[in-house]
């Protein structure tokens, strides 16, 4: 499969790189800053520059062309407000609006777990976060692309454990980053598992089953 990842150079997308990259797959990793290139390609990507805030829909799409599938966790990770709408929320429109104008139907979207931080004083700027990810959820619920949500719990750096819990809705945790990535690359191979929202937290269940179950 070819892969066209945006958001390679983040804490899910190089893990996710090195995972296609050891199945086999052939990955397109897209980065804006160039000090990204290099972290990018020691993940096994093909290093490609490209800006979600810059890039016209018909620019990204040209970038896009030939690939089976594109995966996108890109995030303005904290970095304002203004950046989460223009990444987090218009950049999600615009790389679905190329991945249908180059004519690539396969669409996984990182997106984020509605109780996620709902433990500590609510901020403006993660209620923020919080709205627009919910609207870039809708929008490309709205596409005719072949399109995955994933749905992750708080994210943490410990070590992965190859297991998850995962469903239409489950209660509220906290996974790690690597189980995330191998969750996204067994949902990305499944093609059967389409047009769906999945929540997604640590578990008791090996990956590859609990996207499988899925299905079923």
């Amino acid at each position: 499969m070819k892969v066209f990842q945006i958001g390679a150079a983040g804490g899910v997308g190089r893990r996710l790189t090195r995972l296609l990259a050891e199945r086999g797959d052939e990955v397109t990793g897209m980065y804006r800053k160039p000090d990204q290139a290099e972290a990018v390609r020691a993940a096994g990507a093909t290093p490609l520059p490209a800006d979600l805030i810059a890039d016209s829909v018909e620019e990204l799409a040209a970038k896009m062309a030939g690939h089976d599938a594109v995966v996108f966790s890109a995030g303005a990770h904290g970095t304002g407000m203004d950046q989460t709408t223009l990444i987090d929320g218009e950049g999600l429109a615009k790389a679905a609006d190329a991945a249908v104008r180059a004519g690539v139907s396969r669409f996984v979207l990182v997106s984020v777990f509605p109780e996620a931080g709902r433990d500590r004083a609510p901020s403006e700027g993660f209620e923020h976060y919080m709205r627009v990810k919910k609207t870039a959820d809708v929008y490309l619920t709205g596409t005719d692309l072949d399109w995955v949500i994933v749905r992750p719990g708080t994210l943490v750096d410990e070590p992965g454990t190859g297991r998850v819990t995962a469903g239409w809705a489950i209660e509220y945790g906290t996974v790690p980053r690597d189980d995330v990535a191998a969750f996204l690359a067994a949902a990305l191979h499944e093609t059967a598992l389409s047009r769906a929202i999945v929540e997604l937290t640590g578990g008791d269940t090996p990956v590859a089953d609990a996207a499988a179950r899925l299905i079923r």
